[in-house]
This record gives structure tokens, C-alpha cells and sequence, in this order.
């Protein structure tokens, strides 16, 4: 079979998908679905899962025409690779690891990057809205985002999959390719260090 488009479209995109109420059903209908060669149901599981995936290649490699590329080519091989998803993981998961072998050969090859302003904005605790607080606002993200970027990659990955994915450790660690225990760590010694390097914000 030929890939269908996998476009991931803007985020609030409100299109539909196919027809029938095809974007309600459950993960594992639309890989039944998508398994038989329904590109319909295969676009709704682009429509669900793309943007958080796009999100994560974003934050892990700083670069947005770089994080489409890399959810173009994970999507792509999702397509491909139907056949031989055994289901030992959720759907979901085994897209977000797709998308993370991607962004990260490419995050070894390259030196650090700055992380979207926006997405570290929804972390940070509300700031009064006034000049002086915009400015302190902008201070501190840029900070944050400094940290962020001395984290080495998987410390970084396993603090995006947890704290703006919601991924569990157990997802996490098949994301990423660790164990659970691992993961663990990894939060935990990245966290340390933004605690560390944030604490003059306190």
C-alpha cells in the first residue's frame, strides 16, 4: 500500500475526518481500520496523536520545520509498519516512540536549542499582569528555557513526555527506549538541575 498524506494540520484545526463519526472511535478500531487499508481511519489517528507528537519533536529538537519533518517521516513509517505493530505497547506510545528515534538522531548530531517560549510559558507560575511583571515573566522563562537547555537529551525527553505529554513512566520508558527505573532517574536528575538552576526565582 502507498502512504496516504499525513499531514499534521495546525493546531484548533476543527476539519473532520472520513465519515460516520470515524474521529469517536478507539485507538484500536481505527488500527483495525487502518490495518485493512483505510486511509480514513489512519488520517483520524494522525488527526489525534500528530500534534502531541509534533509537540515533543518540537521541544526535543527546538526547531519546527525540523519537528514536522520528524512526525512527517515517524507517521510515514507508522504507515508502513502496521503490519508488524504486535500491540505490546498502546498505540500512542509506539507513535511517540517512532517520532523520538527520529528527533533524536537528530538531537545527537546537533548542540543544544532553544525551546518554544510558549510551551515553557504554560509551566511557569501566573506572574502579575503588569510592565514589571511581563518583564519578570520574560526573565524567567528565558532562564527556564537556558536550563532546559543544558539538560542532555533524555533527561529533556523524559521531562517533556511527563510534564506537557502526561506520558506515564512505563510509556515513557518505551518511548525512549529505557526502563521505567531509568526514567525515574532521568526525571529525577532533571529536575534537580532545573531546581538548582531556578533557584534564585524562588
Amino acid at each position: 500500500m502507498r502512504p496516504p498524506p499525513v499531514r499534521v494540520r495546525p493546531r484548533g484545526h476543527k476539519g473532520q475526518v472520513g465519515a460516520g463519526g470515524i474521529e469517536q472511535r478507539s485507538d484500536g478500531a481505527l488500527l483495525r481500520a487502518a490495518r485493512l487499508g483505510d486511509t480514513d481511519a489512519f488520517g483520524a489517528v494522525v488527526e489525534r496523536h500528530g500534534p502531541g507528537m509534533r509537540r515533543y519533536a518540537r521541544f526535543i529538537l527546538g526547531d519546527e520545520e525540523d519537528a514536522a519533518d520528524a512526525t512527517q517521516e515517524a507517521l510515514v513509517s507508522a504507515w508502513r509498519g502496521l503490519g508488524t505493530f504486535r500491540g505490546e505497547s498502546s498505540l500512542r506510545t509506539w507513535l511517540f516512540t517512532l517520532v523520538s528515534r527520529r528527533a533524536a538522531d537528530l538531537q545527537r548530531r546537533r548542540r543544544p536549542v532553544p525551546v518554544p517560549e510558549e510551551q515553557l510559558a504554560q509551566r511557569l507560575p501566573t506572574v502579575p499582569d503588569t510592565a514589571s511583571g511581563s518583564a519578570l515573566e520574560a526573565d524567567l522563562v528565558e532562564a527556564l528555557r537556558s536550563a532546559l537547555q543544558d539538560l542532555p537529551w533524555r533527561q529533556r525527553a523524559c521531562w517533556v513526555l511527563r510534564e506537557l505529554e502526561g506520558l506515564s513512566y512505563d510509556e515513557i520508558a518505551a518511548t525512549v527506549g529505557v526502563t521505567s527505573g531509568q526514567v525515574r532517574g532521568y526525571l529525577h536528575r532533571g529536575r534537580a538541575t532545573l531546581a538548582e538552576r531556578m533557584e534564585p526565582w524562588r
